[in-house]
C-alpha cells in the first residue's frame, strides 16, 4: 500500500465541461476517492478554453485540467495517475509489473481506439464535430468486439478489482449509444458497466438524447 494523503490541503479545482467524457473520468475518480473539489465549468462554445487565462493552464485548450494547490495538470489519464498515486492506494494503480502494464494497456486503448471510436462518434452527434461518423462507429464496434471477449472472464478491466483502467474506459463506452453505437450485442460489457456504476461514490455523466437515444423514453428519476 502507498503512503497516500487522506485529503488535499484545500479542494482540488477541476476545470471541465459536464458533457466531456474526459472530464467525467476525473470527476468520477475524485468522487470515488471522496476528495473535496471545486468544479469550474469552461464554456467551450464561447471560446473560454481559448482565452489566455485557460491557455496558461493548458496550452492545447482542452479539458480537463486540475489545480491541486500550486500544481497544475492536464490530460485526463495523467490526472488519474496523479490522483491515484497521491490520494489513493495501490489497488487503484498496481505497482507490480504485470498490474502496471495491464493498466497502461487500457490507457493506450483510451487514447487510441476508444478516442477514435465511441468518443469520436459521440463528438459528431453531441457537438456536431466534422468527423467521419461511419468510420468512428466501425472502430467502436471492432473495439467492443474485443473487449466483450475479455470481459467474459473477469469482473473488471485488469482482473478481480477495480483500477483506474476502469475509470479511463467507462465514460465513452457507457455513452456509446449517444454516438450511434449499440451496446445491446455486448452483455459482458454491459455487466462491467453496471459493476463500475455500483462502486461507492459513483456519479454519472449527463445523458444527451442523440444518436440511438434520440427517440428513447426519458428515464424515470
Amino acid at each position: 500500500m502507498s503512503s497516500a494523503q487522506p485529503h488535499p490541503e484545500r479542494p482540488i479545482r477541476l476545470y471541465t465541461t459536464w458533457l466531456s467524457g474526459h472530464g467525467h473520468r476525473v470527476r468520477l475518480f475524485l468522487e470515488l476517492l471522496g476528495l473535496p473539489y471545486d468544479p469550474i465549468e469552461i464554456d467551450m462554445s464561447a471560446g473560454e478554453n481559448r482565452g489566455p487565462a485557460f491557455l496558461a493552464k493548458n496550452p492545447f485548450g482542452q479539458v480537463p485540467v486540475i489545480e491541486d494547490g500550486e500544481f497544475v495538470l492536464f490530460d485526463s489519464n495523467a490526472i488519474l495517475v496523479y490522483l491515484a498515486k497521491t490520494y489513493g492506494d495501490e489497488s487503484w494503480l498496481p505497482s507490480d509489473p504485470k498490474g502496471a502494464a495491464a493498466v497502461q494497456r487500457w490507457f493506450s486503448l483510451a487514447a487510441g481506439q476508444l478516442a477514435y471510436g465511441p468518443c469520436a462518434a459521440r463528438l459528431v452527434t453531441v457537438f456536431d464535430a466534422k468527423l467521419d461518423w461511419e468510420a468512428a462507429k466501425a472502430v467502436a464496434v471492432k473495439l467492443f468486439d474485443v473487449i466483450e471477449n475479455e470481459m467474459a472472464s473477469k469482473p473488471f478491466a485488469i482482473g478481480d478489482h477495480r483500477t483506474i483502467a476502469d475509470i479511463a474506459a467507462y465514460s465513452y463506452i457507457a455513452h456509446a449509444p449517444e454516438g450511434g453505437v449499440s451496446l445491446d450485442p455486448y452483455p459482458h460489457l454491459r455487466a462491467w458497466l453496471r459493476r463500475v456504476e455500483a462502486l461507492p461514490g459513483f456519479v454519472p455523466m449527463p445523458t444527451t438524447r442523440v444518436g440511438l437515444l434520440a427517440h428513447a423514453a426519458p428515464e424515470r428519476s
